[in-house]
């Protein structure tokens, strides 16, 4: 292998490999997090947005200049300093401008700059004007005055600035996000006012807390005006890990029984929100919703009216649910990772990063005051010099008249420098009037005095903090305003139980023989004239509720839930249960039932033996079911039977040798799970042979005859002929009469009194 950095014959340097993708990839994340994604703490913005700004303070868009197109900002910042895509640089540059997405925009436009509903429908630059903001003087206000480093552009043919001399603390009070290689950052707009007054607390006590500065930052503050509902500890515990995440609500009020929004989240469409509230209109899981109205304009940006099917709706319940499945409510990233003075990207608490920028602004200060006094300094030398030619007027005149090469002359005469004899040579002749040297005088005065000041604010630390102090109570006097973002404590918010959301509609479950299962609308359905699957036939249909979960019992005996109205139409034949249930192989699905959650249904068995069970016991979210009905050796679950909620109901059993017994439906236990109680006595032998076991089973109200069916005939027991049946639970039971014995079918026959 060639070693690294070694030069083949041809003078081409070759590199191994390994050598060259990691040192490649190293410099192209460098690259990435330094020059394009990740903002600086001095001045919080990102190097496109910085070379925007200062393109169009070179262009002189300030903030009292005319508007100029935009296509000339761009075309300035990609020529000079961004040779990147135009599309990209304007769409840097309308994030700036748009009110919505900065708290404090930076650049005024005029035209179509996108709108809260579709951020990226503004125009083409071409179509847009804009200039500066009156913010943005934050930001340039001391670019030329010495307190920043300035680099070459990407040719070389110009001087850019490395960063902004920020005069507050834009980082916090605009935000920024954005996504490098193997890091990110996310930080939420906050208020100029409580950003400055966490600044002040700050250089009054250098050590203070993250919790002393929340008493001032109370939280970001968002441009939508949206409520902040993160508990303030979260908060609290958010600045001081610089990272976590924060919640933002929509605000509404009530008018006329109608739901009114007022504010959306930050960076949240008002029409997406409509169009997920009609979509689960569509699918019939908003019933509470009658209607939806975007009532914005120009005035009101955000007004989304819903309309609730009822004034009597719970609005309160309706919203929670609509925050949970909607995007009024969202949750935000925060992650305060900046480019730090040094140059290195880093996580920021709150305080440590506040301490850096006032870090940076206590040297741009410095720098600053630095500069004008060596302007000064500079002056008073010239001024000095000024002064000893007016003193020697005539003699000056006379040298530079007569003098061969006057500015030596000068120096050598009147023991000054270069630079003073050339602004002696630079006066000209109607400022060697008297008046002239008294205002000379005048300056020197004022200068010397002004350079006191400043060699006193340089050499005193508490003097230098005033200053920065007094500084940035006027800025936040001059851009500051109220707080947008209310931050309150609000409950957390719930989706609306399925019985709610879902339409309160008849419905008949459909099982077929092979397992097939369908749903048809309303109870006056004749399941038996439905098309079937070749060789497939009705097993069990059942009346219930499109808003109740559907309960399937297999062979096993372990039980299955779905929702009613997820099951397929009956306009079809329906789709087989195991697409949608994991049921153990071989197992077929015997029975279904619905109804309400506390509804009592008689789990049984053909071994003779079962129990009472809620049928919200029988509910299971898993595929695979939950085992419910313990089954004994050889035998299979019965279709399971709806119990009355009274006691005074009988349980009729039939077996297959046509022996009755009736009993107390009081008798038998309710259990969540298990084998059951013996509910008529099987004889074991018979039973594993075939011959006997469980075959009908029934409840019989009070005042009720039982119509037994054998074939073609039938045998009605009243109350009379009904205690010749009665038994305890478990007995043998009584053998029906001859002819009766081979029971195919067993009806209830209510006895109806009339009235006197």
């Amino acid at each position: 292998m060639v070693e690294s950095n070694q030069l083949s014959s041809e003078g081409i340097e070759r590199l191994p490999l390994q050598v060259f993708t990691e040192k490649a990839y190293m410099e192209y994340s460098m690259y990435v997090i330094l020059d394009r994604a990740l903002p600086h703490i001095g001045d919080g913005l990102k190097p496109v947005q910085r070379r925007i700004i200062y393109a169009m303070e070179e262009l002189g868009l300030n903030s009292s200049a005319k508007y100029k197109k935009s296509a000339r900002t761009v075309g300035d910042v990609l020529g000079k300093f961004h040779p990147h895509g135009d599309s990209a640089c304007y769409e840097a540059m309308v994030l700036m401008a748009q009110s919505f997405s900065y708290r404090y925009p930076l650049i005024d436009g005029q035209g179509n700059w996108g709108d809260p509903d579709n951020p990226k429908s503004f125009a083409a630059m071409r179509y847009t004007e804009s200039k500066l903001s009156p913010y943005s003087e934050v930001l340039l206000g001391e670019l030329r005055q010495g307190a920043v480093k300035w680099t070459s552009n990407f040719d070389g043919t110009l001087e850019e600035p490395t960063v902004l001399p920020s005069r507050l603390p834009n980082i916090l009070i605009n935000g920024t996000s954005g996504i490098a290689v193997g890091m990110a950052t996310d930080i939420l707009p906050h208020n100029l006012i409580e950003v400055v007054n966490a600044c002040i607390c700050l250089l009054k006590k250098p050590d203070a807390t993250v919790e002393e500065l929340c008493e001032h930052i109370k939280g970001p503050d968002l441009a939508s005006r949206a409520e902040i509902i993160t508990p303030r500890s979260d908060i609290v515990n958010i600045y001081k890990n610089g990272r976590g995440t924060l919640r933002a609500r929509a605000v509404y009020h009530y008018e006329n029984g109608d739901i009114v929004i007022t504010a959306l989240p930050y960076q949240v469409s008002g029409s997406k929100v409509l169009e997920q509230i009609a979509k689960q209109m569509h699918m019939k899981k908003m019933p509470m919703v009658a209607d939806l109205r975007d009532e914005s304009d120009h005035d009101e940006p955000t007004r989304l009216v819903i309309v609730p099917y009822s004034k009597r709706a719970d609005k309160d319940a309706l919203m929670a649910h609509l925050f949970v499945t909607t995007d009024l409510e969202k949750s935000y990233r925060v992650n305060m990772n900046v480019v730090g003075i040094n140059g290195r990207p880093q996580v920021k608490t709150l305080a440590s990063l506040l301490k850096e920028w006032l870090s940076f602004r206590t040297d741009s200060v410095k720098k600053r005051l630095e500069y004008r006094l060596n302007k000064i300094r500079k002056r008073l030398h010239i001024l000095e010099g000024l002064l000893t030619a007016y003193l020697n007027l005539d003699e000056v005149i006379e040298i530079i008249r007569y003098a061969d090469k006057p500015k030596l002359t000068l120096i050598e005469r009147f023991d000054i420098t270069n630079e003073q004899a050339e602004a002696i040579l630079d006066i000209k002749l109607r400022n060697l009037a008297k008046l002239e040297e008294k205002k000379i005088k005048k300056e020197q005065d004022s200068l010397a005095k002004e350079c006191d000041k400043l060699n006193g604010l340089l050499s005193s630390k508490s003097r230098l903090n005033t200053l920065i102090l007094k500084e940035l109570k006027a800025d936040a006097k001059k851009n500051g305003d109220e707080r947008l973002s209310p931050i309150v404590k609000r409950k957390e918010a719930k989706e609306l139980p399925q019985a709610v959301i879902i339409p309160d509609e008849p419905v008949t479950v459909v099982l077929s023989e092979n397992g097939w299962v369908r749903a048809a609308k309303g109870h006056d359905v004749y399941a038996a004239g439905l098309s079937y699957k070749a060789g497939d036939k009705l097993k069990q249909a059942v009346c219930g509720r499109n808003n109740q979960l559907a309960v399937f019992l297999d062979s096993t005996g372990r039980s299955y839930s779905l929702p009613a109205h997820t099951l397929p139409s009956a306009r079809g034949q329906g789709e087989p249960l195991t697409g949608r249930l994991n049921s153990p192989a071989r197992a077929v699905f015997e029975s279904v039932m619905i109804g309400e959650p506390d509804d009592l249904f008689l789990l049984l068995s053909s071994a003779g033996y079962g129990f009472i069970a809620n049928l919200s016991d029988l509910y299971c979210k898993n595929r695979k079911g939950k085992a419910v009905l313990r089954l004994p050796a050889g035998a299979k679950p019965l279709s399971p039977v709806l119990i009355n909620k009274c006691d005074s109901d009988m349980i009729a059993a039939i077996t297959n040798e046509g022996r009755l017994l009736i009993f107390s439906a009081a008798k038998l236990p309710k259990l969540q799970k298990g084998k059951g109680n013996k509910i008529i006595n099987i004889n074991i032998d018979q039973f594993k042979s075939g011959g006997d076991f469980l075959k009908i089973l029934l409840v019989v109200p009070v005042e009720s005859n039982i119509v037994i069916y054998s074939g073609k005939r039938h045998l009605t027991l009243k109350s009379g002929n009904i205690n010749e049946f009665l038994g305890e639970r478990g007995r043998r039971g009584r053998k029906l009469p001859r002819g009766f014995r081979n029971v195919n079918k067993v009806e209830i026959e209510t006895i109806c009194k009339n009235s006197m």
